[in-house]
């Protein structure tokens, strides 16, 4: 008692206890709205998604129940708010592996993020309750864990191979039985069967027309992943909603690379951090919006919505799927805030910790096909945005300049845009606000 008297002295402890003993007699009004003082015919589950709604703490996403005291449950975390189920992708520890509080057991794929589920407690893995490709909700149970770390998997599996056994024994006087008079009929069969084989000519015929297709055994089906699902989802919608067009234009990529060069070593020992070409183009992205706030917008029923900020979207591509990070308020970083930020979305993407936080929102997207060597392409727009910008490989060709024939490093850039609601001459004009500043930074500096 002494040590919870000290506990309530604390302004953060007493707060919370308000808050709860308030939301403690909002669930119980609701729950014994029906008069008669019961829960009544509410299963546990509804008085569970009742307090979920309620309570703006997720208390139960470790959660666990205890029958016999040793044992405890390790159960879906909350996953997000637009997220209500998911995909159980694999498990990582399988029964009999000692775990530790914390330690990841499963991952679980939903259509945006992977989200692992962790040991409520320190232990042994008792069973996996769920399979691998079930699709599970925040509370579901997937393990049991034994603190004692007493396991009984070990028994568990000889039980099966002993009642394997003896039903394994049973049917072996039958089945000599069974198959005689089979074996009897199949030569009977087989002979009437072989009768009538020797007018074949009409497949042989037939066959040299036919298209001769690879054998199913040389196929292999496998399950779309839901991140893959959804990414193919929103790019169809895409294509059907938007009536999208794509204008192209080529960048002279020498002074933006000169600047890299000449700057890359002063610019990692000041900020810690390397200089690439993204923060040029992300800085010319913004440049261009500016100069044309209807690429920025977009349409929204009868009506167009003009956005004061600028968050840029970065494509970025992983071995599970593409994923769209955004940059907030890219408007308002420098080179360094903005290769920073490009870093550590980059390092979520790849390791797979990236939230929904990360990818939420934006106004416009770059996407860098040249990291893979694309030399063009027709980007297809991130709903619900309105343009996207398409960034190829660099590419040494012979340019026209200064009255001389001189080899130069050029980039071609696709601006695909919603024809609805930005014209043609828009669209021209932030490209070529993209190349001016590119091809000629200086221009940041003057405001020019």
């Amino acid at each position: 008692m002494a040590s919870l008297a000290r506990l309530m002295r604390r302004p953060v402890t007493r707060l919370l206890f308000v808050r709860r003993y308030a939301q403690a007699r909002t669930i119980g009004s609701r729950i014994l709205a029906d008069g008669h003082g019961t829960i009544g015919n509410r299963t546990a589950r509804d008085v569970h998604i009742l307090f979920q709604k309620e309570s703006p703490f997720h208390a139960w996403s470790r959660t666990f129940s205890s029958d016999s005291g040793d044992f405890v449950e390790a159960v879906v975390p909350f996953m997000g708010e637009s997220i209500s189920d998911g995909t159980l992708a694999t498990f990582l520890k399988k029964p009999g592996d000692r775990v530790e509080v914390d330690e990841t057991i499963a991952q679980i794929e939903t259509d945006k993020v992977t989200i692992d589920v962790a040991s409520p407690e320190a232990g042994v893995i008792e069973k996996l309750v769920a399979k691998e490709g079930d699709t599970v909700v925040p509370g579901t149970t997937i393990a049991v864990i034994s603190r004692s770390g007493t396991a009984s998997v070990a028994p568990s599996d000889e039980k099966p191979a002993t009642k394997e056994k003896p039903t394994k024994e049973a049917p072996k006087p039958l089945a000599p039985v069974e198959k005689e008079p089979a074996e009897k009929k199949k030569p009977t069969e087989e002979a009437a069967k072989v009768k009538p084989k020797p007018p074949t000519p009409a497949p042989s015929r037939s066959s040299p027309s036919e298209p001769q297709l690879p054998p199913k055994e040389r196929e292999r089906r496998v399950p779309m992943t839901r991140l893959r699902k959804r990414v193919a989802t929103r790019l169809k919608d895409s294509q059907n909603t938007f009536a999208m067009l794509t204008t192209f234009n080529e960048v002279d990529m020498t002074n933006l690379m000169q600047l890299r060069a000449q700057y890359k070593d002063a610019f990692v020992e000041k900020h810690g951090v390397k200089l690439g070409l993204m923060s040029g183009f992300i800085k010319a992205a913004v440049s261009g919006l500016q100069n044309q706030p209807i690429i920025n917008a977009v349409i929204d029923g009868d009506d167009i919505i003009y956005r004061e900020y600028i968050d840029i979207s970065i494509a970025v591509g992983t071995p599970k799927g593409l994923v769209v990070p955004v940059i907030r308020e890219a408007d308002k970083m420098n080179f360094a805030e903005i290769e920073k930020e490009i870093n550590t979305l980059a390092k979520k993407a790849n390791d797979g910790s990236i939230s929904i936080d990360d990818m939420a929102g934006g106004s416009f997207t770059i996407s860098n096909g040249g990291v893979y060597g694309s030399l063009l392409s027709t980007p297809i727009i991130n709903p619900p945005q309105s343009a996207i910008l398409g960034m190829h490989s660099i590419v040494t060709r012979p340019m026209y300049v200064g009255g001389n024939v001189v080899p130069r490093p050029m980039m071609y850039v696709a601006l695909t845009y919603d024809h609805r609601l930005i014209d043609g001459r828009e669209a021209v004009y932030f490209l070529r606000r993209i190349k001016d500043v590119v091809e000629d930074p200086r221009r940041l500096l003057l405001d020019i």
